[in-house]
Formats: C-alpha cells, structure tokens, sequence
C-alpha cells in the first residue's frame, strides 16, 4: 500500500459509511428481478466520515459476495447476452445491470472486495460507459481500485480506455489519489501508454483545495511518484490555487531537503513567488532554515526579491547569524534599498 504508511486498514476505518450487503444472498435467490441492490457496506471516501459499523471483512460479507462470484463467469454471461431479446432477464443479467442505492455497480463492489479475478471479467465485458459510471461519492471504479493499490485492476481499466480525470467528491482524480498516497505503481499504469502532451489536463487539474498530483506528491513525500511525474513532464512550477505555492514552496515548508534538491535539479524555479510575492527563500528563511536557505541560495535564489510586505528574505532573518551569512553587504543604498551588492 502506500509508502506514507496509510494502510488499507486506516484507510477502510476512515473513510466508511454504512450500508447493508449482507442481504446479496437473499438477493441472488429471489425469484423476483430487483431494481436495486441494498446499498453496499464499504464506501471509501476521502471526506473523513466515520465508520459506522463493523461488518466490513465479516464472513457472511465474504461468503455473499463469492456466491456471486462462483455464479457468474465470462462465458457464462456471453451466453445470456447471445439468447433472444424477447427472454427474460436472468438473475445473473440484471445483477450486471444493477446500481445499488449510494451508486455502485457490481464492478465496484467487486474491486471494494478485492475480488480482483471477477472484476477483470467485469471489466472485459462492459463497455467503457460502464467502467466511467460514478458512485454517489462520484468515484469511478479506478478511484477504488487505486485506493486499494489493486496494480491489475488499474491496468485493466486503463487499456480499456476509462476516463483519467473523472474527479470524486474532493475533486480528486484517480491520479492524485495514487500521488497522495504513493501508489507509485498504479500511477505508472495510469501514465505508462499516455504521451505527456495527453497527460496534461490530467496533470493540471485541481481538486477543490486548488491541489494538482504534484503538490500531493510533494506534500506527502512521495518521491518515487515525484520522479514518474517529472518523467511525464509535469510542469514543476505549476501554482495551487489558494495560495500560489509550487511544489518547491511545499518541499520548504516540509523541510525536505532531499525533495528540494530534486526539484531544483530537475529544474524548478527557485525564485516562484507566491501570490503574496514570497519566495521560497523567504519561506526558508522566515522559518529559520539555514541549510536549505543556503542550497537556494547556492541554486542562484534572488536576495533582493520582495514580498507585498517590502520585505526581502533578509528582513525576516531575525538576526540568525547563519542566516545572515548567506546574504551580501549592502554597502550603497537609496531609500533602503541596495544598489550595489558583492556577494561572499
């Protein structure tokens, strides 16, 4: 799972809301054709909401959802769809067609479950409007399956050409839940057959707190994801939405200093400003950070650069004699500013 240490366990224990899949064995055996599944009992969302109960793994769960399973293959479900219209649906046909109260198909259940064999049959068998319908949490089925780090399932909806920026309740799409949470290798299948020029609106889209997958990536410390995206040629010095920052501004922040040197040796700009015109040297030396201080500045930061307060990076030193060190004289000034200025 992901390299951040977020567990499917937390995962499931975060993000769960109730529901009632237990009854699938009552409704595999009903002699009337439903319209609805009851709604299922394992939702993930990245909302925070809380579990509510505590069947999630039980053994009836299990059990149901492989009564399922062991009545439905591939061929079997060709035949159904070979006989005339003018038959009835069968029992394993209108599963196929169901949606469950909160939205899922039984390809979502089936990858919730982990059910990975059956949901590669699924996946073969619907068409791609299937395989892009959208829960209620407006998750696609490779939103879960990435979630779960279900490395097959993703690779099978991606050669069948489902959506990449299909967006959930957090604007979220399966791409940055795989930069989030360091699903190095579902983010791979996701981009492995996809030119950077076609990536790109992928790679730009915000979700709704105005993050793109690169500012999820740099926020979460996800490295080996850092490196795919460089590969495909995300932009480095692409701004978030609430406060322009880059992903070199979150690094800082971070006091990451191994991802700042990535980021400046990949090519970032160490001088992107804000909104608020700060740089990521004055974020370096506001928070008193003199070794990366001294790695922008070695990268060729601008000193002189001010913020919408006036204020250069040395004005915020606060008088940290390693700081300060870094900074040249400032032997000639007009109206306090530095016209002249020989650095050490």
């Amino acid at each position: 799972m992901a390299s951040d240490g977020c567990s499917k366990d937390d995962l499931l224990e975060e993000n769960r809301t109730d529901s009632g899949i237990e009854s699938y064995r009552s409704i595999v055996k009903s002699e009337e054709p439903r319209d609805e599944f009851p709604a299922p009992r394992d939702k993930f969302s990245t909302a925070g909401e809380e579990r509510l109960d505590s069947a999630y793994g039980s053994s009836s769960i299990v059990e149901s959802l492989s009564e399922i399973v062991q009545s439905f293959t591939l061929s079997g479900a060709e035949a159904v769809q070979e006989q005339p219209q003018t038959c009835e649906l069968s029992e394993q046909e209108d599963l196929l067609r169901t949606i469950t109260e909160e939205g899922d198909t039984i390809l979502h259940l089936a990858i919730i479950h982990e059910e990975t064999s059956f949901a590669q049959e699924l996946i073969q068998l619907f068409p791609k409007e299937v395989l892009d319908i959208q829960n209620n949490l407006y998750q696609s089925p490779l939103h879960l399956a990435t979630y779960l780090n279900l490395t097959d399932v993703v690779r099978g909806l991606v050669k069948k050409g489902v959506s990449l920026e299909l967006q959930d309740q957090d604007g979220n799409t399966a791409l940055h839940v795989a930069c989030q949470h360091g699903q190095t290798d579902c983010a791979t299948e996701m981009t492995r057959d996809v030119s950077p020029g076609e990536l790109v609106p992928v790679l730009e889209t915000q979700n709704w707190r105005g993050l793109a997958c690169l500012h999820l990536a740099a926020l979460n410390r996800q490295h080996q994801v850092m490196k795919l995206l460089m590969k495909k040629e995300a932009d480095l010095n692409i701004q978030e939405g609430t406060s322009g920052k880059t992903a070199l501004h979150f690094a800082v922040e971070l006091r990451d200093i191994a991802l700042v040197k990535l980021l400046l040796s990949r090519g970032a700009n160490v001088d992107a400003a804000m909104f608020n015109g700060c740089t990521p040297l004055h974020l370096a030396v506001g928070r008193q950070d003199a070794p990366i201080a001294n790695l922008l500045c070695q990268s060729g930061a601008d000193t002189m650069l001010r913020n919408m307060e006036d204020e250069t990076a040395l004005d915020l030193a606060d008088g940290n004699d390693d700081i300060l060190a870094l900074f040249p004289f400032d032997d000639i000034q007009i109206s306090g500013r530095s016209v002249v200025s020989v650095r050490y």
